[in-house]
């Protein structure tokens, strides 16, 4: 079975769980669920595209031109005069009736990290997006998303032409703790990238609820 099959029935099946488990009380009531993601990365990895791509509202960007030669629209071109986001990008999505989540994009560029605790406050967990041919480009991103203590996913942005990655290779490269999830997505495609966010909530309900019980003792 190829990682992309994987990757999409597994998807199917956390949104089917997520369906009859997010929103709802254990007494079976309905509730609404208003959740704070952030989307962080390296500089060009397609942080702003993945927000635009499943928001259901008009995205708010905040781009400047670049300049550095990367294109940051998440299409896997190189080329002059392109933009960066510099101070967030925003949008929304209703998972279903019950749940809806808030996603805050990062700046990538190491200039804007003042930036980066205010975003994190209050987030629920993160997504770090990595570009398959320059996986360290994002190992700021992930150090500070471990710090801040959130949880988070790796999705792993398949731009054309890039080199086969296995989730073990990422995990590798990057450093990640075991158990970190490591996901393959294409970031201008919705489907995927509301895969991506299913697998983050989940990750991070199991995560959370872990830490609860341990404090509990």
């Amino acid at each position: 079975m190829s990682s992309e099959r994987a990757d999409s029935g597994l998807g199917r099946r956390t949104a089917h769980r997520l369906r009859g488990d997010i929103g709802r009380t254990v007494l079976g009531e309905d509730i609404a669920l208003d959740v704070k993601l952030v989307v962080a990365g390296g500089s060009g990895a397609g942080r702003t595209t993945l927000v635009g791509s499943v928001s259901e509202i008009r995205p708010l960007r905040s781009e400047a031109a670049d300049g550095s030669g990367r294109e940051g629209s998440g299409t896997g071109e190189r080329k002059r005069g392109t933009t960066t986001t510099v101070a967030m990008d925003f949008g929304r999505i209703t998972v279903h009736a019950g749940l809806s989540l808030y996603l805050f994009g990062m700046p990538g560029q190491d200039r804007f990290r003042f930036l980066w605790d205010e975003l994190c406050a209050g987030a629920l967990a993160a997504v770090v997006l990595a570009d398959a041919r320059r996986l360290e480009d994002c190992l700021t991103a992930v150090g500070h998303v471990e710090r801040a203590r959130a949880p988070f996913v790796v999705a792993v942005n398949r731009f054309p032409e890039a080199p086969g990655r296995t989730e073990c290779d990422v995990a590798r490269t990057l450093g990640l703790d075991r158990g970190t999830p490591v996901v393959l997505c294409d970031a201008r495609d919705r489907t995927s990238g509301k895969e991506v966010l299913i697998r983050t909530v989940e990750y991070a309900g199991r995560v959370h609820t872990a830490r609860l019980l341990a404090s509990l003792g």
